[in-house]
């Protein structure tokens, strides 16, 4: 049985009672790992379906005794090794970064509170919540009362309002007021864990390149093995063939048909991405929506804390009654109030002191219903939007006029509310916001301002920040019953929006076929950050915020966004160019197993000679070309663009191929000479690709395309025997030299009918 402590609320657990606690290992495990383990990340590049195929090809080749076919084998341990590596060595930086955004809890011990790490909380610990704070272990109430939001557990956006001796569970946020608690439950005790990791939200990525891999590694999957027996059994029956010949020939195709490296390749540059992000403060917890954002067409900020600082400062006060001190009434607040929002923060900052006012009770501020107030025995005073605490047109007029501010309405609450003050509060607005925002201009990316504030406030803001064609709307003044999928596309200024209404805003421009990313910074924009496609928060945002944020930017700087943007792209386009390279071999490869399928002839390559063809004309180049810069727009569909871009050279190829084996029908040519005239037109149309890929060229592409000739021409030459090159007779170097010039212009005429006759309207008919 454990003993159970019961410290005074102010005071907390002492010195002795928290080494007790440690000793007895009642210490909270933070159960949310950002990165795999290092374990996981050996296992996941170790054991893959392309990995095992290798091998067990490795262990057919091993029976044939030909050892140098198994090149192959140490191309695909060093694609695996190089991809291990990168990410374990972003996984470090990531959580190092991590550690520097993570959850703290302010924890009060020996009568003194102060900030702690998750993994410091020990059992019945008294923990203060305040507004934004993630709840990170079950605790109950001890004193004060709070609104939360439970939706990341029961998926319900209803808040609810939690009093002395409620439990607070796990994995809610604290969306208005704050309180006292003692820790009830640590680590795998807490209620989200107990009713299991799969009933927490899950956002699956919206990852274009990670969806169309898996669909390729699924049609890869199903073909690979059947195709490769039926060769296997075709080349059996050829005359004069062995059992080993087979097994090389059939080994050789089966190489051919996997994308050797580029699933690694993507990993890599993802993590490499994650590298450059974490040195420019920008912490990445899902990697795949570095590629995700580079898409974003459609970009939504909440005015306060993206846009402006999160800090606001009083610019003055328009009294409305004389029969009321206002700087008593505010100087009595701010002594009182238990809110330590931008607003609250502000009038304290104005109006600090002491007060004589007799506190009853202190109303926090909800974002649902715009207002904070405190009962005192001489008034109950409501302080919040003024559209919400009254219809007295003269006012509502004056707050009209004073809109380039943000307007606060003090009343009074008696039979009515009585109208006292009107209070000016400026946004202090962030110097990179104006050049981050025109950065989205240019690049024709639509900026939404989805904020809580007065529509007019908002308006003044965004003309200040440069943006013009301003169309606004009140969301509070929005019928339910309007498409709000119109409205989303009619307007760029929403005001008086609720957190539901956000998410709604979000899931609307998703339904629309935009691609969304969101950023945000308080408790309020934790609904619709869960359902865009890309979610930023700010460092000095909210726990809910960050724990629910795809990107966290840890200066807080609104300019790291178009870095991670360029970073996107740069990922995007060269992943496109470098799984140009690996695709074009796996559909020629696949082809032309379905013609040997069907000819009484040796497959025309061995592995020792593919591993060369993909080392100069694919693995190389790709692994170069992935980390260029690279800031192009990205245009169209990513699997449509390989496709579009694969399919001449692989179709040249497949020409090449079946032109050299009529010929050598004709003329009665060996095998060893068939396949080293193969594989030079296939070097050759590997080169021609490879130029297409590089054009223009810069120093560092024509320094690579130069070195990848001469690497490829000095192995054929000096180690000829290895890569079973021989000498060819004058009449097939004539032959050779014919394919290859033709080869120039059918490369060109089959690219030219891929992009402009059967690809052309592609994009439009997979949309």
């Amino acid at each position: 049985m454990i003993e159970r402590f019961e410290p005074n609320i102010h005071m907390g657990l002492n010195n002795e009672q928290v080494k007790s606690r440690i000793t007895s290992g009642l210490v909270h495990n933070n159960t949310t790992i950002k990165t795999k383990s290092i374990k996981e990340i050996v296992f996941s590049n170790t054991i893959t379906l392309f990995n095992i195929i290798n091998l067990v090809l490795g262990l057919f080749i091993l029976f044939t005794g030909s050892y140098k076919n198994l090149l192959f084998l140490g191309v695909a341990f060093c694609n695996t090794i190089i991809s291990m590596y990168q990410e374990i060595h972003a996984k470090r930086i990531i959580d190092k970064l991590s550690i520097i955004a993570s959850t703290k809890v302010n924890l009060i011990r020996s009568g003194k509170e102060d900030y702690y790490s998750i993994d410091e909380i020990v059992l019945d610990d008294i923990v203060h919540y305040r507004l934004g704070n993630q709840i990170i272990v079950d605790s109950i109430i001890k004193d004060g009362s709070v609104e939360v939001d439970e939706s990341f557990i029961t998926g319900e956006s209803n808040t609810i309002v939690k009093e002395k001796g409620d439990m607070l569970l796990s994995g809610s946020f604290i969306v208005s007021g704050d309180c006292l608690a003692s820790v009830e439950h640590i680590g795998n005790d807490n209620y989200t864990n107990k009713i299991s990791k799969e009933a927490k939200y899950l956002k699956k990525p919206n990852s274009v390149i990670m969806s169309t891999m898996k669909k390729i590694i699924k049609v890869i999957s199903i073909v690979i093995i059947p195709l490769g027996i039926l060769l296997f059994l075709n080349q059996m029956k050829l005359a004069g063939t062995t059992l080993n010949e087979s097994i090389i020939n059939t080994v050789a195709a089966v190489i051919g048909m996997i994308p050797e490296g580029l699933i690694l390749l993507i990993s890599t540059v993802l993590a490499v991405s994650a590298i450059r992000l974490a040195r420019k403060r920008v912490l990445v917890q899902e990697i795949y929506c570095i590629e995700t954002l580079a898409r974003v067409d459609t970009v939504c900020l909440d005015k306060t804390g993206t846009i402006t600082e999160g800090d606001m400062e009083i610019n003055k006060t328009i009294l409305l009654n004389d029969n009321y001190n206002i700087d008593e009434i505010l100087t009595a607040i701010a002594h009182y109030t238990t809110d330590d929002n931008a607003t609250a923060r502000a009038i304290k900052n104005k109006y600090m002191g002491d007060s004589d006012y007799h506190l009853e009770i202190v109303i926090p501020f909800s974002s649902k219903r715009k207002t904070s107030g405190i009962v005192f025995e001489e008034g109950t005073f409501l302080l919040g939007a003024p559209e919400f605490l009254t219809d007295d047109a003269e006012v509502l007029n004056k707050v009209e006029e004073y809109s380039i501010h943000r307007v606060l309405l003090l009343v009074e609450r008696k039979e009515h509310n009585i109208p006292i003050a009107l209070i000016l509060i400026d946004d202090k607005i962030r110097k990179s916001a104006k050049e981050t925002l025109t950065y989205f201009k240019k690049q024709g990316v639509n900026i939404k301002i989805i904020s809580g504030d007065n529509v007019r406030t908002i308006e003044k803001i965004a003309l200040r920040v440069g943006l013009d064609d301003i169309k606004s709307i009140d969301m509070s003044k929005v019928d339910n019953e309007v498409n709000i999928k119109k409205i989303v596309e009619q307007y760029n200024i929403f005001g008086r929006v609720s957190p539901s209404s956000k998410k709604d805003l979000i899931l609307a421009l998703k339904a629309n076929g935009h691609t969304v990313a969101m950023t945000g910074d308080g408790v309020n924009d934790v609904l619709a950050l869960k359902e865009a496609d890309c979610s930023l928060a700010m460092a000095n945002g909210s726990d809910a915020v960050k724990s629910t944020s795809q990107l966290i930017l840890l200066d807080s700087n609104f300019d790291a966004i178009p870095k991670i943007v360029n970073e996107g792209r740069r990922s995007i386009n060269n992943l496109e160019r470098s799984a140009t390279l690996f695709l074009t071999k796996t559909i020629y490869s696949t082809l032309l197993v379905f013609i040997f399928l069907f000819i009484n002839m040796n497959y025309p390559f061995q592995p020792i000679q593919l591993s060369l063809t993909n080392m100069v004309a694919i693995g190389i180049p790709s692994f170069i070309l992935a980390l260029e810069p690279n800031r192009d727009r990205i245009k169209g569909i990513f699997i449509i663009n390989v496709i579009r871009k694969s399919i001449p050279a692989a179709l040249t190829i497949i020409v090449n191929i079946v032109s050299i084996m009529i010929f050598s029908k004709l003329f009665g040519f060996k095998d060893n000479y068939i396949s080293t005239m193969c594989i030079i037109l296939v070097a050759f149309t590997g080169f021609l690709l490879l130029f297409k890929i590089c054009y223009p060229f810069n120093r560092l592409r024509g320094i690579m395309y130069v070195f990848l000739i001469i690497l490829f021409i000095g192995c054929a030459v000096i180690l000829n025997k290895l890569f079973e090159f021989v000498l060819l007779t004058p009449i097939m170097f004539i032959f050779i030299a014919i394919l290859c010039l033709l080869d120039i212009p059918l490369f060109g005429t089959l690219t030219h009918i891929c992009e402009k006759k059967i690809f052309k309207h592609a994009d439009r008919i997979v949309r």
